[in-house]
């Protein structure tokens, strides 16, 4: 393997605009926001630029944001008003944008740019803590609302390559989904059963099965109670598809996430050995 060949991610990324919240609620993220403080250190000074695929952005086909200086997306509700008015400034890149477009569109896929997509929460509620000097450029690539695995795994090869080029591909969603269930009791056993069939596919099946598995990802126990819709759920994907065959590792994982809940981020992939 390269041995500047950056690791793909996905993330688990908590709830709303958690980094910029000022109040107790958010001592609820002090564990994913420690490891996402970990993947900064663990990367250096490697990432060139970085490509989000997010949750919180779905067309039909795929679009790229390719905006100089993207705004901001508050695709959230009932938080305090100043959380409306917080701004994550880093840069965009139309040139990465095209080069995501040139190489899904030489594997037949079709993607458009979009120059007024601004940053969701799906991507700034992760690079907030992750790159708080708002200093690297930042792309978001859409989901496919068809959420078909195999179309998101072959987006995912066909990015393989800027892996060798300096960008750090993060999908960026949540392991388990279930807003519903999320505010009492009746999803902490749901997500710690699908959490543990994650954990089973992406870090201890073979590249092959993780594969395999991940399409069949509706057969896996509890799945429908972790993802009524699998949003949160196709980033990882992506991910695991620009990851080839290398392996993958827990970098967080809580089990008592919003008073009892399971949750986990994975990392595919090495990390480099210079940085």
């Amino acid at each position: 393997m390269n041995k500047f060949r950056l690791p793909t991610y996905f993330v688990s990324h908590g709830g709303g605009p958690w980094p910029y919240i000022t109040d107790g609620f958010r001592r609820n993220f002090d564990k994913l926001e420690q490891s996402l403080v970990e993947m900064r250190a663990e990367l250096g000074n490697m990432p060139k630029a970085v490509l989000v695929i997010s949750g919180h952005w779905e067309e039909q086909g795929f679009a790229i944001s390719s905006g100089v200086r993207p705004g901001m997306v508050y695709d959230y509700h009932g938080f305090p008003e100043y959380l409306y008015h917080i701004k994550y400034g880093a840069p965009g890149s139309p040139e990465l944008a095209r080069r995501v477009q040139d190489l899904l569109q030489a594997r037949g896929i079709d993607a458009k740019l979009d120059p007024t997509r601004g940053f969701d929460h799906g991507t700034f509620s992760i690079m907030k803590p992750l790159y708080p000097d708002e200093d690297i450029p930042l792309v978001q690539l859409s989901l496919d609302i068809g959420y078909d695995p195999a179309l998101h795994l072959e987006v995912g090869r066909a990015l393989a390559p800027l892996r060798d080029e300096g960008v750090l591909i993060i999908g960026s969603g949540l392991s388990y989904h279930n807003l519903r269930e999320m505010r009492g009791t009746s999803g902490h056993e749901p997500s710690r059963q699908f959490d543990a069939w994650l954990q089973q596919t992406l870090v201890h099946s073979s590249p092959y099965d993780r594969a395999e598995r991940l399409l069949e990802w509706e057969q896996a126990p509890c799945a429908r109670a972790a993802h009524p819709r699998e949003d949160h759920l196709i980033p990882l994907m992506v991910v695991v598809g620009a990851a080839r065959d290398e392996p993958g590792a827990v970098t967080y994982h809580q089990t008592d996430f919003a008073g009892g809940l399971t949750a986990s981020s994975f990392r595919f992939g090495n990390v480099p050995e210079t940085v």
